[in-house]
């Protein structure tokens, strides 16, 4: 994945509103089943040449919500990109 969610998630829907490439689906539809937001990986472009930073984590109100995942070949990969399972965006 491109970014992740985690279960420190609080479903507020401020990450949805703010992916450029609607990428973030709610609990509602997380393949996964589970009771979080969902990035869909294969949509995910980290925000580059749309954001400096990924806007689903600057519009997150839980710290470290949003962290790094892996990568996916051929989408975009973003120039500041932290290491797996860190925050996007560290307070």
């Amino acid at each position: 994945m491109a970014v992740v969610i985690t279960d420190t998630c609080i479903n507020c829907a401020a990450c949805i509103d703010e992916c450029p490439v609607e990428a973030i689906v709610d609990e509602d539809d997380n393949p996964t089943g589970e009771e979080i937001y969902y990035v869909y990986a294969d949509k995910c472009v980290e925000c580059v040449d749309h954001h400096e930073v990924p806007a689903c984590a600057e519009a997150c109100p839980t710290e470290g919500c949003i962290v790094w995942g892996d990568t996916v070949d051929g989408m975009p990969e973003h120039a500041n990109r932290g290491a797996n399972g860190t925050p996007v965006i560290e307070e």
